[in-house]
């Protein structure tokens, strides 16, 4: 039987959909770190029949936008004295700011090399956002 430690005080990114884990988990660069992480894979889950866990033993800055534009329905647990202290449960950011790159090779994003660009979205649904220069959708699901 798998056996993972309760944390103290850090945090648990639950509800991350199957398969989505250690890609999550690589973009927070916690494969880098001294203190104690596991990413759980393919944990049974009434709600998502399975889903992938990260347990974090430390409080750490996370980027709530770039994890809802991976995956909206994590929810992002904060542990105290191991108790749960605060649940965030992230969605689809409406406006991203830094972390996408536009696709369009004639965008002036492209050819002035502007690092710092925002996407908008404009359907939840497919989860479509559009560059702020060129209107170029870019769509958060396809990687």
């Amino acid at each position: 039987m798998l056996k993972v430690e309760s944390i103290k005080r850090g945090i648990v990114i639950d509800h991350i959909s199957a398969g989505l884990g250690y890609r999550i988990f690589t973009e927070l660069k916690l494969d880098q770190v001294d203190y104690t992480t596991a990413l759980i894979r393919n944990v049974p889950s009434k709600k998502l029949g399975k889903k992938d866990l990260i347990k974090i033993d430390n409080v750490v800055n996370l980027d709530l936008d770039m994890l809802g534009l991976l995956d909206p329905n994590i929810t992002i647990v904060i542990i105290e004295d191991e108790l749960v202290h605060e649940k965030i449960k992230l969605s689809l950011p409406k406006k991203v700011h830094g972390i996408l790159k536009c696709k369009n090779p004639r965008c002036i994003s492209t050819v002035e090399k502007i690092e710092d660009i925002a996407f908008y979205l404009v359907n939840p649904d497919t989860h479509e956002y559009r560059c702020e220069y060129c209107d170029t959708p870019y769509y958060a699901n396809k990687s």
